[in-house]
């Protein structure tokens, strides 16, 4: 059968698959999270007010590992003092910032557990619809903190628009309708705003007065690209932050100047964009995605690392929540970021990307989401998935087993 699939159809089945996915994510959630809400949680967030001080730490600084030292957890923030907090010694562990994903699709409260298990505190989700399902997953004490897009700007006829519970408000027919479609999002309590990029689909004029309508209101924009032409196109409309790498060929040069000289951050997802590769679709290779990555570091350009995960049905990849985020990084360091650059990418990096400016390193005044990991993620990535002990806003959650 993948004899007969052409570069059109080829190019259908990557949207209908990939681009549908992460817009219906969401709507898996609304079935799923009545029962999530009423099922006790395995981490309390009692505790989360408890002063402890670690001691014989090596903190991640965002370039190095320090020399062993005490980090406290004064009421869920990191603190200066050690008196009078309970001591645990740590015997020598690295300690990590809570690690960030800036591209999951949330669906319920065991999606944020499934998260926290592996360390990642802090989820940046890019489609979800209705917005009762992400209004009612924020700040939830001792899980995963979340942002969300809510519902993306698609075109009219789109695999998105035909999605039975798709929001009819994010169906947009031309520039006209930027205004509504941007207040709208707003009032649903969007923290950023999705376009999705595709061909045939919104055209430039439309994407363009989107994203100036929203920067207008202090909205950063996401865009779902997946070929060199809609990144181009994406590129023009000078939205913030590009999601995905080009699976059918690598990113040019060309075009990873234009991301560097515009500012524009990549989310490469290459969890996702290797799943896809692996399906056998004809024209389409993980090395295109690798060696895209490659380019847009060699130009300059800041890569935040993103997963994709999601449990939406019918969607053939589905990368786990929380322990994809460590198979990304590995991916990160393989297209030819160092450890520490993969780190960043995953902590300090995307808490300025997206305006967090209470997280991503370990300092004084700033939240307590930490990892603890056995072994030095600088010397082998691999050892952030060695996780000790976790810590979301102060409250310790069980790490996965």
């Amino acid at each position: 059968m993948a004899m007969c699939i052409n570069e059109s159809t080829r190019r259908e089945f990557f949207k209908n698959a990939a681009v549908i996915g992460a817009a219906a994510a969401g709507v898996q959630a609304v079935a799923a999270s009545g029962a999530a809400h009423a099922a006790p949680r395995s981490a309390a967030a009692a505790g989360s007010g408890e002063k402890v001080a670690l001691t014989n730490v090596r903190v991640f600084d965002g370039r190095v590992l320090s020399a062993p030292r005490t980090v406290v957890i004064d009421n869920g923030l990191i603190g200066i003092s050690a008196f009078g907090a309970r001591t645990v010694d740590c015997g020598g562990a690295a300690l990590l910032p809570g690690l960030i994903d800036s591209h999951i699709h949330v669906q319920n409260e065991g999606t944020l557990e499934q998260l926290a298990s592996f360390g990642v505190t802090t989820g940046l989700d890019m489609a979800c619809f209705p917005p009762s399902v992400f209004q009612g997953l924020r700040g939830l004490p001792g899980l995963t903190d979340i942002r969300s897009a809510g519902t993306p700007a698609v075109a009219p006829g789109s695999p998105q628009s035909r999605i039975p519970t798709f929001p009819p408000s994010g169906v947009v027919t031309g520039p006209e309708q930027a205004h509504q479609f941007v207040t709208d999002r707003i009032a649903e309590g969007s923290d950023y705003i999705k376009l999705i990029v595709d061909s045939p689909g919104l055209d430039q004029a439309t994407l363009t007065a989107i994203t100036r309508k929203a920067h207008a209101f202090g909205r950063l924009v996401m865009a779902h690209a997946v070929t060199n032409a809609t990144i181009g196109t994406a590129l023009t409309a000078n939205v913030d932050m590009i999601h995905h790498v080009p699976l059918d060929a690598a990113v040019t040069a060309a075009i990873a100047g234009r991301y560097a000289g515009s500012g524009t951050i990549a989310v490469p997802t290459l969890t996702m964009m290797e799943g896809f590769a692996g399906l056998g679709i004809p024209g389409y290779s993980y090395a295109n995605a690798r060696d895209g990555v490659a380019t847009l570091r060699q130009a300059g350009v800041r890569i935040l690392a993103g997963t994709d995960s999601n449990h939406t049905p019918g969607i053939p990849v589905q990368p786990a929540f929380g322990s994809s985020l460590h198979h990304e990084l590995e991916l990160l360091v393989g297209a030819g970021l160092s450890t520490a650059e993969a780190l960043r990418s995953a902590t300090c990096l995307p808490a300025r990307s997206f305006g967090l400016r209470d997280r991503g390193a370990i300092r004084p005044g700033y939240r307590a989401d930490l990892v603890l990991v056995d072994g030095d993620p600088l010397a082998d990535i691999r050892a952030t998935r060695a996780i000790q002990r976790v810590w979301v806003g102060g409250a310790e959650y069980p790490p996965a087993s």
